[in-house]
């Protein structure tokens, strides 16, 4: 017996269209959440510009040049998951998934360049000082900064979940981010009102900074463990062994079992080794049985099964 994929083989174009209508529907989903922190994140920018102009505030700075981070980079995510959620096609065998996890690493990049700028401008409040004023103005806008982020990250967390979109995951981990840096530049420049302590600005700046980076590292790692087909975590390794398990009166045994994350598919195959004799219908649905058990915890998942006779 030699590798069978678990499709019908007299349904193939049927399943190109499927799967084809099946990526442009949660290509549209992804695009429709990612509208919200496009207007949200224009809107903070704006707000903390002027803020920052008014009052003087390098941290105030830090905020808005992170809410600009971010503008950036729900536009490269929404480039990034347009193309991740186009179909297989002559150059792409195995689909564009793989897109969206370069547009997570790219991100987390591009927020480490904005810790820098961060840097050296709270350094040189440091060094030189400098005044602030209408300090209520620039507290009222944080924590309304940090409101708007609370309730667009959990938006996004859900669609995330959903659509096991390493985009829309990243995108969520990086307003959660803004949460805490903005209620914590808020809090600061509440401190520095009533103490008149400003020193108090450019060390939190480098506080912000330090989140910042701690977040794109975390980014970082997620998005190269799919760009370098890491296996899936042994959580769902151990489930999709167990659904093999479950079929275990019908085949002799099983190995080479291999996993991998491509966008929000998983990749699995392994090698399926049936009793000597087995007619191949009877291998065949039997391999079409673990897969459809497989994909029902695991809906976009892409299973291979090579199906070989007992040792």
């Amino acid at each position: 017996m030699g590798t069978m994929t678990t499709s019908p083989p007299n349904q193939p174009q049927t399943q190109t269209k499927n799967s084809a209508q099946a990526l442009a529907r949660t290509g549209g989903a992804r695009l429709r959440a990612l509208r919200l922190p496009l207007f949200s994140n224009s809107l903070l920018v704006v707000l903390k510009l002027a803020v920052w102009w008014i009052s003087g505030s390098v941290s105030v700075l830090s905020e808005a040049v992170h809410s600009g981070s971010d503008l950036f980079t729900t536009i490269v995510q929404s480039f990034s998951v347009r193309v991740a959620t186009q179909p297989a096609d002559h150059d792409h065998h195995y689909g564009h998934g793989k897109f969206e996890n370069l547009g997570a690493a790219l991100q987390a990049l591009f927020i480490v360049g904005i810790a820098a700028i961060i840097v050296v401008e709270a350094l040189s409040r440091l060094r030189h000082g400098a005044s602030l004023a209408h300090l209520d103005l620039g507290i009222g806008v944080m924590l309304f900064s940090a409101v708007v982020n609370v309730l667009v990250s959990m938006r996004l967390d859900r669609v995330a979940h959903r659509e096991q979109s390493p985009a829309l995951h990243a995108q969520a981990t990086d307003l959660r981010v803004d949460v805490w840096t903005a209620a914590g530049v808020g809090f600061s420049l509440l401190a520095i009102r009533f103490t008149g302590l400003s020193i108090l600005d450019p060390i939190v700046s480098l506080v912000v900074a330090g989140i910042i980076v701690k977040s794109a590292y975390d980014l970082t790692t997620h998005a190269l463990g799919d760009l370098t087909d890491q296996r899936l975590p042994p959580e769902q390794e151990d489930r999709i062994r167990d659904i093999i398990e479950g079929h275990r009166e019908t085949f002799a045994s099983y190995h080479k079992l291999r996993t991998r994350r491509s966008g929000a598919g998983e990749f699995i195959d392994f090698h399926l080794q049936m009793p000597g004799g087995t007619p191949l219908k009877v291998a065949h649905d039997t391999s079409d049985l673990i897969v459809a058990d497989i994909k029902r915890v695991l809906p976009r998942s892409h299973v291979l099964i090579h199906l070989e006779p007992e040792e």
